[in-house]
């Protein structure tokens, strides 16, 4: 049974925020810097949202979510997941990592960062915006980690 099921067959209001990665200066993993990410030809989409973003989503969900809803919460940026993390190092000073083919990256990160890695989404936030009135305060990673 899924959550709505589950809302359903008890007779509660349930709504899912479908959220991809929190950021804030406070969640920033400098350490996941160190490692490679994928060459730019074979690099994927990636989706952010601030954690503050975050929390005005979920608290305007709770009061006037639609049943049964899901809602993508990102912000507006559309990002490939190296040039995110090269972001980051150019903000916190540090080098760029190492962009390697597909093939040679899944031999040397982790296999969880490497699914991470190997799935590509661009998140539609229009829902998110139009019916829960919600305009991200932070549009683009820029604009959070300023």
């Amino acid at each position: 049974m899924n959550v709505r099921q589950w809302g359903r067959r008890n007779g509660i209001s349930v709504c899912i925020l479908r959220v991809p990665g929190i950021y804030s200066k406070e969640r920033i993993s400098l350490s996941r810097l160190s490692m490679p990410v994928l060459q730019e030809s074979d690099d994927v989409y990636t989706n952010h949202i601030h954690a503050e973003d975050l929390a005005r989503v979920a608290v305007k969900a709770l009061q006037c979510g639609a049943n049964g809803r899901i809602y993508n919460v990102s912000d507006d940026s559309s990002l490939k997941m190296g040039d995110y993390f090269d972001f980051l190092a150019g903000r916190f000073g540090l080098p760029l990592p190492l962009r390697l083919p597909r093939d040679e990256l899944r031999n040397v990160v982790p296999e969880s960062m490497y699914s991470f890695m190997a799935e590509s989404r661009r998140l539609d936030n229009s829902r998110m915006k139009k019916e829960l009135g919600i305009v991200p305060g932070y549009p683009r990673i820029s604009d959070g980690l300023a």
